[in-house]
């Protein structure tokens, strides 16, 4: 019986036999299509693996294709208007969030059983949906950076609203840090690096596999399990030496010299290249950092903070100066809150106690018996890329919980006016593009109630 491949926007869909055998030999599924984008049955279903989607109210099989669309809708007019995002604003993003969910699942293993897939698959998958995600946040923020509100309008909203109809505001706090990473001796790095050679010259010589290399001794829980195999990567979602030389590999029968990384020391193994993508192999050694360093480095703390309270110098001068942490360095000390909403990333030097638990759980235990002002005793702490540094932290502010009010929340109840105005502006864009914009929904994917009527027509 002759076999035939459908395509779709080059597009495996099916591999058809028969009319009869279609529906049981479906790959993926075109469910909806935006202008000239495709929307897959395996885009919706990536997406309900996400824990933050799977809190979302509604039949996710029609608010997902449907916030799907809406974002094609955006991103269309982005390249319009030559919107643009970094790959280093993104990987920190993703890197924050992957960091979220292992803390929340409590292992780096057990978030990839969750998810169905190896940690490197999950954080090419963020990169792709966080990139989009900032370029449609920025798209909206230039729809609407004219819109404005004033008191009169402030206070017209809120006057009528009895006091419990008021938002309740969460305890938050601003909270600054000053990080030093203890250091690790030389002789410590280059064994490292003689490990890896060792492990490279065993693969060269056909003594060992990569792949059994990588499963004994790899230190990256998301790739050891696979023989250190990632999926089809793009350079952006890669740390940039990594993807450096990954891309530069030519030859899959050869190992790279050793590169080191923010997460450590690797030799990788080219397994394929497709189009703009990288399938590699890699073993990851870390240097051990001993608890002297550690001690050293927090007696070397203790000296700055006291430096500090007997004001010779500034928290935020020395955060700028000494810190070792890049993000927060280059914000004076401050910490930053990427906040994921269905609206999209936003950020914020403000947290809720909670989402500073969840993010950094031993500053919040810090930070939880510091007063305003106040700069904490030296301790440890993983940083973003899951390594051991030392820090002190300053409470820059705290607003306890309560009931906002006009005289003390004037400015969060204005931000309340000014965002229902905002998405009142959007929502009037997202009306008015559909009308201009080819769109086609499968037959069981229409009963739904959208958000915004207009989809089929």
């Amino acid at each position: 019986m002759m076999k035939r491949i459908l395509f779709f926007f080059g597009i495996v869909v099916a591999t058809v036999t028969s009319v009869a055998q279609t529906a049981n030999n479906v790959i993926d599924e075109v469910i909806w299509v935006v202008g000239d984008e495709a929307i897959l049955k395996s885009d919706v279903e990536g997406l309900r693996r996400d824990p933050f989607w799977a809190q979302i109210k509604g039949n996710p099989y029609c608010v997902i294709p449907e916030r799907l669309a809406v974002q094609k809708l955006f991103l269309h007019q982005a390249v319009i208007d030559s919107i643009e995002v970094t790959d280093a604003q993104v990987n920190q993003s993703v890197e924050r969030r992957v960091n979220e969910m292992v803390l929340s699942a409590g292992s780096k293993e057990k978030l990839e059983e969750y998810m169905g897939m190896p940690m490197s698959q999950i954080r090419e998958e963020m990169f792709t949906r966080y990139k989009d995600e900032m370029m449609v946040s920025q798209m909206k923020e230039k729809l609407t950076e004219d819109v404005k509100v004033t008191p009169a309008e402030v206070r017209r909203h809120f006057k009528s609203l009895p006091e419990d109809s008021l938002p309740y505001i969460a305890t938050q706090v601003e909270v600054e840090i000053l990080v030093q990473h203890p250091t690790i001796p030389q002789e410590e790095i280059d064994r490292v690096k003689e490990e890896l050679r060792g492990y490279a010259d065993r693969v060269t010589n056909g003594g060992t596999s990569f792949s059994t290399l990588a499963i004994l001794y790899s230190e990256d829980p998301g790739s050891a399990r696979q023989g250190g195999e990632m999926g089809y990567t793009g350079r952006g979602s890669l740390a940039p030496a990594f993807a450096n030389v990954a891309f530069s590999l030519t030859d899959p029968a050869k190992v790279s010299k050793v590169v080191e990384s923010v997460y450590g020391f690797h030799i990788i193994q080219l397994i394929d290249k497709r189009g703009d993508k990288v399938k590699v192999r890699h073993i990851l050694r870390k240097p051990k950092v001993a608890q002297k360093d550690i001690d050293a480095t927090l007696a070397r703390l203790d000296s700055i903070a006291d430096d500090i309270r007997s004001e010779k110098f500034t928290f935020e001068e020395g955060a700028s100066v000494i810190s070792t942490d890049k993000e927060t360095r280059n914000n004076h000390g401050l910490l930053t809150n990427v906040r994921e909403s269905e609206e999209g990333l936003t950020r914020t030097s403000k947290f809720e106690m909670s989402e500073l638990a969840n993010q950094y759980p031993e500053l919040a235990r810090v930070v939880d018996g510091l007063e305003i002002g106040e700069i904490s005793k030296p301790f440890k702490m993983t940083d973003s890329n899951m390594k051991t540094v030392c820090a002190i932290a300053k409470l820059k502010s705290r607003t306890k919980a309560h009931r906002a009010s006009m005289n003390e929340d004037f400015q969060v109840l204005r931000d309340i006016v000014l965002n229902k105005k905002k998405e009142e502006t959007v929502t009037q864009w997202i009306l008015e593009k559909q009308k201009s914009t080819y769109v086609r929904i499968n037959e069981d994917w229409r009963d739904c109630e959208f958000e915004y009527p207009g989809w089929i027509r």
